[in-house]
């Protein structure tokens, strides 16, 4: 039987902050492991030095414990921004073993799961956002689970981008293609806005 072959990401970010603004208060995190990595997009409230701060904290925060799971990974974060503006944002963990990606999201950073099509099940998901801000209210919080394969592609977009992104992507594009194409289309103009895309690729022998 012919050995199943690993995967790892091949991820690309295109940001930008709002007119007027020296720095933008959205962050992402790609952190890989061995056998699995952690992405993350981060809004904080807002805009300018204040949410940028509360994004930056977040980072951080996810950046140190990123062996962690998504949940506690996301109440570490609400912990450490308390006292602060808060931010919205939303997690994946990716596990090659399993071939597994485990999301959560609280707040309005959008999130889809594009499958490329080689395997079963819809062709998109949309990460299920619960209501809330990290570092002044918590909701009840529940991830999701999600097989991926070779090819899929993980998109994560804070509110500065309209919805609708997802319409029309070449999935066989570059990830950094991909997200300078989003934002270059999909920026509201009215606030900071960041694109991540992760898509993963089987690792080369």
């Amino acid at each position: 039987m012919e050995k199943l072959r690993s995967l790892i990401l091949d991820c690309g970010v295109a940001a930008r902050a709002q007119a007027g603004e020296s720095e933008s208060g959205d962050r992402h995190l790609v952190k890989r492991f061995r056998n699995g990595a952690l992405v993350a997009a981060v809004d904080g409230l807002g805009h300018g030095a204040d949410a940028a701060r509360a994004a930056c904290m977040a980072a951080a925060t996810l950046e140190r414990y990123a062996d962690e799971s998504v949940i506690p990974l996301l109440q570490r974060c609400h912990a450490e921004l308390a006292g602060t503006r808060g931010a919205v944002m939303s997690l994946a963990k990716f596990n090659w073993r399993d071939r597994t990606v485990t999301c959560l999201g609280v707040g309005n950073v959008e999130g889809f799961l594009l499958h490329s099509g080689a395997g079963s099940g819809p062709e998109q998901e949309a990460l299920v956002l619960r209501g809330g801000v990290v570092g002044h209210q918590l909701p009840p919080l529940r991830a999701s689970v999600f097989p991926v394969s070779a090819g899929d592609t993980l998109i994560f977009a804070t509110d500065g981008i309209r919805s609708g992104f997802t319409e029309g992507l070449i999935l066989s594009d570059p990830a950094s293609k991909i997200a300078t194409r989003i934002l270059a289309l999909y920026t509201k103009g009215t606030d900071d806005a960041l694109v991540l895309v992760a898509r993963c690729v089987e690792r080369a022998a």
